[in-house]
């Protein structure tokens, strides 16, 4: 089979063919470190996660990198908030970060590079864009000249005469072109830019202001500009030319149209072979809907639903739609993904206790569990061929369990058969989908604490039959203390953690 992917370069689903045959580049645009990470970051964390983890099944070693980037007025606005200074705010939400990966069950990138960690490199980028004409110094900032880059604006399908003005509405007048972006920029960050993203609790503008990170250059004191840091980051730790570069779609314009502007024009090189971007998360709002989004405070937080629902369940309800397809967080879609994972989970339960069973023989066979173990790995692949669609891959696996669960259905089994879905469930949803199977599924913390609450809803059920109804409501009291929301429905009593 051949593995191909949607190229937002040229629009078109095309062959996977990297640079190298053995080695695999891959870019991710991190996140800017001013917030706790929300679910519509994690969807993208989890889609590059399973895309990272296809390809080393394929056989390709993947260097994958991530950056943070540290170094943003949106930082500087959370200082006497989150931290003393730009540093110390970012350091915050890094460890946040790293603890969310973890939680989520990522794959580690071989090197999460931050932008203050990087600003020789990127000083040197500049410089060498200026030294070639491809931009300028204007007032001790310098910006790219974007008519002087004859394919720019390939990848968001414009113009140059098509683009509005970039940059805050004060550089328009030190720029040759209203198009042109800023590379450096003089001195350090304005008490109104830290105004418009200022949190109730942050220190006051001014003095959050005075605590922003500058650095020396060639043309003064001052900041790098946003877009040219992950040019200099993946250059620095992949090379001048990668293979695939990811990111959200509402990075197409202006950061990665940017990011090639500068990055080919510095290199006289193809910045990415192909370009992946990952669809926005919409969160229900009434009869509408609208992005998850930090700024409009929309947003469930990766920390509040690993402990509410446990990583599997997250990992489900992301995985549940193709990467570049947008996805629905509700209540209804967590619900369904919570389902799904309980299926999928007891599908492997049911086929590795059956498997490991006196029940299991060595001269049983049965041809529909063996064919349906096929088909599952079969339609798997061929799923993530196209286009890394993990939902037809959690099709395939799905499908697979209503085979086991037909099989378990009447002793003696089938040993060869059981042992190869085990295997399928774990290679293929362990190891390239990256749920947590077996007892180590889901959060310990969450797991034990539905245990528990099963077994307190049992006894009041008990209770409940046996006519003692003081018990019962006294045990659903005892639930409610503790944060524990129980409903009782029709197919029977509900609950939700705090």
């Amino acid at each position: 089979m051949t593995l191909r992917v949607t190229n937002t370069l040229t629009g078109e689903k095309e062959v996977f063919e990297p640079r190298d045959e053995d080695e695999v580049l891959l870019y991710y645009c991190g996140l800017t470190t001013s917030d706790p990470a929300h679910m519509g970051h994690a969807r993208s964390w989890l889609h590059v996660d399973v895309m990272h983890r296809w390809l080393e099944h394929r056989g390709y070693d993947v260097r994958h990198v991530e950056n943070f980037t540290d170094v943003n007025e949106k930082i500087v606005a959370r200082v006497g908030e989150a931290g003393e200074d730009e540093a110390d705010v970012a350091e915050h939400y890094v460890a946040d970060l790293v603890d969310d990966m973890r939680a989520l069950n990522l794959k580690r990138a071989e090197v999460y590079p931050r932008v203050s960690e990087h600003v020789e490199e990127i000083v040197a980028m500049v410089a060498e864009l200026v030294e070639q004409g491809d931009a300028y110094e204007s007032n001790g900032s310098v910006y790219f000249d974007v008519t002087g880059f004859e394919d720019y604006g390939a990848l968001s399908n414009q113009t140059v005469e098509e683009v509005e003005a970039q940059g805050d509405p004060e550089e328009q007048g030190e720029k040759r072109h209203p198009a042109d972006f800023a590379l450096w920029k003089a001195g350090g960050v304005g008490p109104g830019e830290v105004a418009e993203h200022r949190h109730d609790a942050a220190a006051p503008a001014e003095e959050a202001a005075e605590c922003a990170q500058t650095w020396d250059s060639p043309w003064g004191e001052g900041r790098p500009g946003w877009h040219i840091e992950c040019s200099a980051m993946s250059t620095t730790h992949l090379a001048d030319t990668i293979d695939i570069h990811v990111g959200g779609r509402d990075l197409v314009f202006p950061h990665h149209e940017n990011e090639i502007a500068q990055s080919e024009a510095a290199t006289g090189r193809t910045f990415a072979r192909y370009w992946l971007h990952t669809a926005l998360v919409q969160v229900e709002s009434g009869d509408d809907s609208e992005k998850m989004s930090s700024s409009l405070g929309n947003f469930e937080t990766v920390s509040g639903l690993v402990r509410e629902r446990g990583p599997n369940v997250a990992r489900m309800w992301a995985l549940s739609a193709a990467y570049n397809t947008e996805a629905v967080f509700s209540p209804a879609t967590l619900s369904e993904a919570a389902e799904r994972w309980k299926r999928l989970e007891r599908g492997y339960e049911a086929a590795r206790d059956a498997c490991d069973s006196t029940a299991a023989r060595s001269q049983v066979t049965d041809e529909s569990l063996r064919e349906a173990v096929a088909d599952a790995r079969g339609d798997f692949a061929a799923a993530m061929d196209d286009d890394f669609n993990t939902r037809e891959a959690l099709t395939a696996l799905l499908d697979l369990v209503g085979a086991v669960n037909r099989h378990v259905e009447t002793a003696p089994y089938d040993y060869r058969g059981l042992r190869r879905a085990v295997g399928a469930f774990e290679t293929l949803g362990g190891g390239v989908l990256g749920f947590e199977l077996g007892d180590t599924g889901g959060s310990g913390d969450v797991q034990l604490a539905e245990d528990l609450v099963e077994l307190v809803l049992a006894a009041r059920e008990d209770a409940r039959e046996a006519g003692d109804y003081e018990r019962a409501d006294r045990l659903r009291d005892d639930l409610a203390a503790l944060g524990v929301e129980v409903q009782d429905t029709d197919e029977g009593p509900e609950f939700r953690l705090p």
